[in-house]
């Protein structure tokens, strides 16, 4: 049985991840993304493990340890981007690997990536490098999901709607399921 870790990014109480009018904290939206994609995964016979705790903030290094003493297969870290502090026009979905990612790694993020553009019709920013601890310090496949932007109008108010999150899970599952299926094809 294939394990994979969902982190739903930061935690509930961390500062500063937040619209700029505050009606929306980014973990709701990634915790809710979580969820769902846990629900929709465990009948695929997946074991799906949550890094992140709906109580407290779990630190990165918890987070780390937590995948690699399980041994996933994979860890997915779900997101709302932020461009700034206050109201602005950027927008679209962007999807990270660490900056020395194995073809691995890069190949499902590109399933991932583009299931999700796929999914919620937004605006495809690409796939990128960056050098965040959990991409990095992870000992198996890692890819980190920007689903939107809190500082832009339209889609703070998409991410706070339960069909958007139920896009972007769908998009992340099938993007998942797409990279499991490759690899029984090898």
């Amino acid at each position: 049985m294939l394990k994979i870790i969902f982190d739903a990014g930061h935690g509930p109480h961390t500062p500063g991840k937040r619209s700029p009018d505050g009606q929306l904290r980014e973990f709701e939206f990634n915790e809710a993304v979580a969820k769902r994609l846990k629900k929709k995964l465990q009948n695929e016979n997946l074991l799906c493990i949550f890094s992140h705790d709906i109580n407290r903030d779990v630190p990165l290094n918890e987070r780390i340890t937590l995948a690699n003493r399980m041994k996933a297969d994979l860890f997915i870290s779900i997101h709302a981007n932020a461009f700034g502090t206050q109201w602005n026009e950027v927008n679209g979905i962007e999807t990270f690997t660490w900056l020395n990612a194995r073809s691995v790694t890069r190949s499902v993020a590109t399933l991932i990536h583009q299931e999700v553009i796929k999914s919620t019709g937004r605006k495809n920013r690409g796939i990128k490098q960056g050098n965040f601890a959990v991409l990095r310090e992870t000992n198996m496949p890692a890819v980190l999901v920007e689903c939107g932007f809190m500082t832009n109008k339209e889609e703070m108010k998409l991410l706070k709607e339960p069909m958007y999150q139920q896009q972007c899970a769908d998009g992340i599952s099938n993007g998942i399921l797409l990279f499991i299926e490759g690899t029984k094809q090898c």
